[in-house]
């Protein structure tokens, strides 16, 4: 279809797997549109020159006919489930990315696109891609809203700010294509324009092993995550404050409201700027907002590091009993609770030596302590110390 439509005026190049998909539905809505449109015009014609006022005719009344009535009712609704479908079709081949796709970041601001791959190449208004290769491009706008929109992918996704979103694609031919901003995003829109650079696959390795780097997006991460002191509480022990990260993207997490969502790079991103919007179940809302403090690619990075930690089998993601206690500062117990946990909790139980009994009897002692509220420092309260 490519080769067939490429010299007519109104067609862009098609240079992906999806461009041939949405061209040949235009070109049917474009046919019924056509074929509609001469009918309704002929009609109108030939009933002007018939029933036209010099001919002197009366107008005579008719009675309707159910059956014209089902026709023109029947065959638009046909026409138009047909178009429902086959665009429902397409739009959710455009909006679910091939599981082994190659990921590429991508922000939108005023005004200009800038690009960083896994490995840690940065570029900004070009995008270097491979031919016939899925990519995923994972796009956030460091502003207002943007719209990432390559004509001859037949590709557009909105670029919106607090949340990424997606846009994917297989170049089918090696060359140039424009990339633009077509969502007005200032007094300089016209001219956030950019290019899309498809290449043989050895052409790209070599260029991406060309240019210099600091590292790889999961590498930065993964510095990022040490500086902001995120390790002291995302930690695989038992004593860890916050939930294991070890293979908790893409796996379903519990919430301390009981519903599950899938830790999906929205997730972790919110989890970032806004903790207390979704609580792990079993953890308490203890953790500072870093919103104002991490820059767009920084939560890029984080993100990144977060999908490249390998799974722990030894400790899943909610590494934590509710009663877990975890080392703070400066927190009120009750007395009967705290001794209580010194006694049954592993990690502080009492010498082997003690008989299993006088164990038993030092539990039981608590019972008899008055139940004041005690100030310890180095620990935490969770909701064993609610009572």
């Amino acid at each position: 279809m490519g080769n067939l439509f490429s010299n007519l005026p109104f067609m862009p190049q098609e240079a992906s797997t999806m461009a041939s998909r949405v061209d040949l539905l235009f070109l049917f809505i474009l046919a019924v549109l056509v074929f509609f449109s001469s009918i309704i015009a002929i009609t109108i014609i030939l009933f002007a020159v018939k029933y036209r006022r010099s001919s002197h005719r009366k107008a005579v009344p008719i009675e309707g006919s159910l059956a014209l009535e089902i026709g023109w009712t029947v065959i638009p609704l046909g026409i138009a489930m047909i178009i429902f479908v086959w665009g429902t079709v397409i739009f959710f081949g455009m909006n679910r990315p091939p599981a082994q796709s190659m990921e590429i970041y991508g922000v939108g601001k005023q005004w200009m696109w800038k690009f960083e791959h896994l490995d840690g190449q940065r570029e900004i208004n070009q995008l270097h891609v491979p031919v016939g290769r899925d990519v995923k491009v994972i796009l956030a706008s460091q502003d207002v809203i943007h719209s990432f929109f390559v004509p001859a992918f037949r590709i557009k996704a909105d670029v919106i700010p607090g949340r990424y979103t997606y846009a994917w694609f297989r170049a089918t031919q090696v060359g140039h294509y424009h990339l633009f901003c077509s969502q007005y995003c200032g007094t300089m829109h016209s001219g956030m324009i950019g290019e899309v650079i498809v290449m043989e696959p050895a052409d790209y390795e070599q260029w991406l092993a060309g240019g210099p780097t600091e590292g790889s997006l999961a590498q930065n991460g993964e510095k990022l995550f040490q500086q902001l002191a995120c390790n002291t509480c995302h930690r695989v022990d038992s004593g860890a404050r916050g939930p294991n990260l070890a293979g908790l993207f893409g796996s379903t997490v519990t919430l301390q409201d009981g519903r599950q969502i899938t830790a999906d790079e929205n997730y972790v991103r919110e989890s970032i700027l806004n903790p207390q919007a979704k609580i792990v179940q079993g953890f308490q809302p203890i953790m500072p907002t870093f919103q104002g403090q991490i820059t767009e690619e920084g939560l890029l990075q984080l993100v990144e590091y977060v999908k490249a930690m390998k799974s722990q089998a030894a400790m899943p993601s909610d590494n934590r009993n509710p009663a877990t206690v975890s080392p703070a500062a400066n927190t009120t117990f009750s007395s009967r609770a705290y001794i209580r946990t010194l006694v049954n909790r592993s990690k502080y139980s009492l010498p082997r030596s003690w008989p299993s009994a006088r164990a038993a009897r030092f539990g039981k002692f608590s019972r008899w302590l008055p139940n004041v509220r005690i100030q310890t420092p180095g620990w935490s309260s969770t909701s064993i110390f609610t009572k």
